[in-house]
């Protein structure tokens, strides 16, 4: 394992909330991550485990009669709202996916994607939705947690609160920081850097991602009341508000 890896490694028993994502950067080169849009689909097929969430989350709470809504609160290039898009069709559920970012970089590349029944797509914010009085079956993120300082986490969370009132749900998935999930991430993208994850942030976005989450007891520190973690699989982590959580 090359010196600097190792040294990554053997740091992770805390959270590198210095550390910062190449594509967040408002310079970065567009065509790269325009590339790590395209990729996305791919590799949170691995490493998000979206299916669990659908199964568990948010079928139970979908009609085959009426049409439900979900909130996917900083969707990137809204592959996540595609799946469970079409996951809900297969299972002849009804199902309508607000996929809610404020980059215009990932609305734009979204906005030019081939349009997909049930998939509405808004450049705003959490509590703009809130403060306009939107309500939804179940708000949910995915990895988005670990971009936030704890003043926004604490925003992101009342205001999904707000936007799930009524019997509705939150859950914001992310990665769970661990040595093993930071190898098991390097080791397995290594053999697709020259080729599928060519020209794209997702290799070193990913590494700096897992060394900016956390882990579930830092989370369970500053989650407010009625807020719980709950640990999934593959190092991942799901932070949940819901009236049976």
């Amino acid at each position: 394992m090359p010196r600097r890896a190792g040294a990554e490694v053997r740091s992770l028993g805390r959270r590198d909330d210095e550390a910062r994502e190449l594509m967040d950067a408002p310079d970065c080169d567009p065509a790269m991550l325009a590339r790590t849009y395209e990729q996305f689909g791919r590799v949170n097929a691995v490493v998000s485990n979206q299916r669990a969430v659908y199964r568990r989350w948010i079928r139970p709470r979908l009609s085959r009669h009426e049409t439900r809504r979900v909130l996917d609160v900083g969707t990137g290039g809204a592959d996540v709202p595609r799946a469970l898009l079409r996951w809900a069709r297969a299972d002849g559920l009804r199902l309508e996916v607000v996929a809610l970012d404020p980059d215009p970089r990932s609305y734009e590349w979204a906005s030019r994607r081939p349009p997909v029944p049930g998939l509405v797509l808004r450049r705003t914010t959490s509590g703009e939705l809130a403060a306009a009085g939107e309500r939804f079956e179940v708000v949910t993120s995915n990895h988005v947690l670990h971009h936030l300082d704890g003043r926004q986490t604490g925003e992101l969370l009342a205001d999904s609160e707000r936007l799930a009132l009524g019997g509705g749900i939150a859950v914001h998935g992310d990665i769970g920081r661990s040595r093993w999930g930071y190898l098991g991430f390097a080791l397995g993208t290594l053999p697709f850097t020259r080729n599928l994850l060519a020209d794209s942030y997702i290799r070193a976005d990913g590494l700096t991602s897992i060394r900016r989450s956390h882990t579930a007891p830092e989370l369970a520190a500053v989650l407010p009341p009625g807020w719980r973690v709950r640990r999934g699989f593959p190092s991942r982590l799901e932070v949940v508000w819901s009236p049976d959580a």
